[in-house]
């Protein structure tokens, strides 16, 4: 049996969607860690940042930072979908200690 551990997921997405784009993204990842058995136990939006250095010809990054419980089998999906997806443009994962 997996432990629920704490865990904080922030990604940087394009500046450029609409913000019911934001909110679809938002809730994408929301979605997964529920519908996994997990807790979402705050968002912290921080909104358009200027970025250190270019990512892919974009200066300017939406930040969004997810405090989160789940198993960690739950992170690794999170992870492979943050990959694969065109609107986020870099993303960190860390497991919080108590």
């Amino acid at each position: 049996m997996e432990k629920i551990r704490n865990y904080e997921a922030t990604f940087i997405s394009k500046t450029d969607l609409e913000d019911e784009e934001q909110e679809a993204l938002q809730a994408k990842y929301k979605n997964i860690v529920t519908e996994n058995g997990g807790e979402i136990n705050n968002i912290n939006v921080w909104g358009n940042k200027n970025l250190a250095y270019e990512i892919r010809d974009c200066k300017k990054g939406f930040y969004t930072i997810m405090d989160f419980n789940s198993k960690p089998d739950v992170v690794k999906e999170m992870d492979r979908k943050f990959k694969i997806d065109d609107d986020v443009l870099r993303h960190l994962i860390i497991r919080v200690q108590e």
